[in-house]
């Protein structure tokens, strides 16, 4: 199991193995592309290759992409859903050029659609992402934190859409520790949270995690990260969900400011060697 964080492609995707290790990083998450739109820079064949040295040189063992902040499968305008698939495959197609193990996405709001045709809309258009992709980066959905009328705040609703893909294969879920306390997962009773989220989606389906602490109460549906120990997680807790990571290799990327980024990689690795 690997512990790092999002780091800057500022200047190229190249710069950021090298950014990843100086912060302490053993995995790293990036955008490949400006996450507010416009068009992706070119990954040349020269760029994936040293892209790929600098990861083995610095150490980096995992990477994954978080793709841009727009997606949205269940737009009632069929330019933006249309946008979001083609931005997705292309972000799993560069994700596989690079060698990323996952491209994460969120699914957008159903409040144009209404909840129950918004969650079909996005199965369908995940359907058209992933029909005929060979790539060896594979896509996860992300949780989120419930404000307005976000897709996937319910575990339920994620494995729904999950099986609703079915056969095309969605890998599982990134489970950002924060987003899930603001829409009522409360991680202060970690045995009970986590027999909760057995139940509503499989434990199976967790496949990385985003490690975050929350300025925001449990259930607030506010997206208000905070560092690890400074939230309303807290460090108790995280000490569990590192250990649950390690039992189960599953990965942990922070999304925490940069200011303090280093020394939640290094709480969260101290965690892990209490395990």
């Amino acid at each position: 199991m690997h512990i790092g964080c999002h780091v800057s492609i500022a200047g190229g995707i190249e710069n950021a193995p090298q950014r990843a290790s100086d912060l302490g990083c053993e995995a790293m998450q990036i955008f490949t592309r400006s996450p507010q739109g416009g068009k992706a820079p070119n990954l040349t064949d020269k760029i994936c290759k040293e892209f790929k040295i600098l990861n083995s040189k610095f150490k980096i063992k995992e990477v994954y992409i978080h793709t841009p902040y727009y997606i949205n499968f269940a737009s009632a305008n069929n330019r933006i859903r249309y946008g979001s698939v083609s931005v997705v495959r292309d972000e799993l197609e560069r994700g596989s050029l690079i060698g990323a193990k996952y491209a994460m996405t969120h699914l957008g709001t159903a409040k144009e659609l209404g909840e129950k045709e918004a969650v079909d809309k996005t199965i369908e258009m995940l359907k058209k992402t992933l029909e005929g992709y060979e790539g060896s980066c594979k896509l996860l959905l992300e949780n989120s934190a419930g404000a307005g009328a976000i897709i996937g705040d319910d575990l339920k609703e994620l494995k729904e859409i999950i099986d609703g893909v079915g056969d095309r294969t969605i890998a599982g879920i990134c489970l950002d520790t924060q987003h899930s306390f603001a829409s009522g997962y409360d991680w202060t009773d970690f045995k009970k949270n986590i027999e909760r989220i057995d139940k509503e989606l499989g434990l199976n389906k967790i496949k990385l995690f985003h490690a975050n602490d929350s300025l925001a109460e449990c259930g607030s549906q506010k997206d208000r990260h905070a560092h690890i120990g400074e939230g309303l997680i807290g460090a108790k807790s995280f000490s569990k969900i590192v250990r649950f990571a390690e039992k189960n290799n599953v990965d942990m990327i922070l999304e925490t400011r940069h200011d303090k980024v280093k020394e939640d990689i290094e709480k969260l690795k101290s965690f892990r060697l209490q395990g």
